[in-house]
């Protein structure tokens, strides 16, 4: 019985206090500087009980405060990463890891405590961990392919702002969906290729356009270039998206939501809509990477977590030609609890 093992066995409760500690250090790190009211209020904990951790961890050094709020010290910074790795270990999130990824046939998967529908500072963990994965595969020459969304736009602010440049070239994987700007696959694009002192091309057309305005913009020389970049790209990051949430997005009336739920579509990935079972149930004139590309991509990421958006990452991840998976606890929990009564070496999705 190693060590972590023996003292859940004989102090429970010491772990238990380790979390609450863990999570009161992130939240005050990801949105700091922040008042203990507003604290409290965030994490629906009693101000007394957050008032005492707080005192203790401004005690240990952890902690500053100012009239503007509180802050995580350098040495806090420090504890809360060597923090992150007990509390994955406590929660067994590495078995968990091993497991996912091989009833699900990817090379790897990536998960970060908590569950990121009850704490938003949990998706900008997910961030942070999606930006230093790419960080350690991305190699000089690549091309990397962004997706937009909120997720993405997170992981375009975790990249740390480096002296060191990359020379990689980031594109967007798709038009855009006329949405916030920042949201953008452009932006996101942009944003990435900054922080990693690389470069980036953009794609200045609309997702959601007709078949024949399509056909019209490929034959454009200069669209068509960039799309055949897109299409050559060494690494492609991408979210995963509720079939319902992705509607809304694109805009789809209320004759195509209809279909989608009479269909039962769960999913969303590059304009193709899933069903539980990873069936296409419905897809969208788009321009940009389709999924049928991502078979000729060296390493596909898929990011995005919730426990709302399971069943939609194991429709999404169905086709198989996801590499990596970057999400959170909630979602990876029930991603397992819903194969789990399955043979895991003989488990299998349906195919595209």
């Amino acid at each position: 019985m190693d060590n972590l093992a023996v003292i859940q066995k004989i102090a429970p409760e010491i772990a238990e206090l380790v979390e609450k500690r863990y999570t009161i250090l992130r939240n005050i790190y990801f949105i700091q500087p922040v008042g203990r009211r507003a604290l409290a209020a965030r994490l629906r904990l009693p101000e007394r009980t957050v008032r005492n951790e707080i005192e203790i961890l401004r005690e240990q050094g952890l902690l500053v405060s100012n009239p503007a709020g509180m802050h995580v010290t350098e040495e806090g910074e420090r504890i809360l990463g060597e923090l992150k790795e007990y509390v994955r270990e406590l929660r067994g999130l590495s078995e968990l890891e091993r497991r996912l990824a091989r009833v699900l046939g990817l090379q790897q998967v990536i998960i970060v405590p908590g569950d990121s529908d009850e704490d938003e500072t949990v998706k900008k963990e997910m961030a942070k961990a999606t930006a230093r994965y790419l960080k350690a595969v991305l190699r000089d020459g690549d091309v990397l392919a962004v997706t937009g969304g909120t997720t993405l736009a997170e992981v375009a602010r975790s990249f740390p702002a480096s002296a060191e440049k990359m020379d990689v070239m980031v594109v967007p994987a798709r038009g855009g969906l006329g949405e916030e700007v920042e949201k953008q696959a452009n932006t996101v694009a942009a944003n990435i290729a900054e922080r990693l002192g690389g470069t980036y091309r953009l794609l200045h057309v609309p997702d959601d356009v007709g078949e024949d305005v399509i056909a019209s913009l490929c034959g454009d020389p200069k669209i068509k270039e960039m799309l055949d970049l897109i299409k050559d790209s060494d690494v492609v990051l991408h979210g995963i998206g509720t079939a319902e949430e992705m509607a809304k997005r694109r805009g789809l009336g209320d004759e195509d939501l209809h279909l989608l739920r009479e269909k039962r579509a769960v999913g969303e990935a590059f304009g193709y809509y899933f069903d539980e079972k990873g069936r296409i149930v419905y897809n969208t004139t788009s321009v940009g990477l389709r999924v049928e590309d991502l078979a000729k991509i060296n390493k596909v990421v898929a990011v995005g977590g919730g426990h709302t958006k399971a069943a939609a990452a194991l429709a999404v991840m169905s086709n198989r030609y996801q590499h990596v998976c970057i999400t959170d606890e909630g979602a990876a929990r029930l991603m397992y609890a819903s194969l789990e009564g399955s043979d895991v070496e003989s488990y299998h999705f349906e195919r595209i």
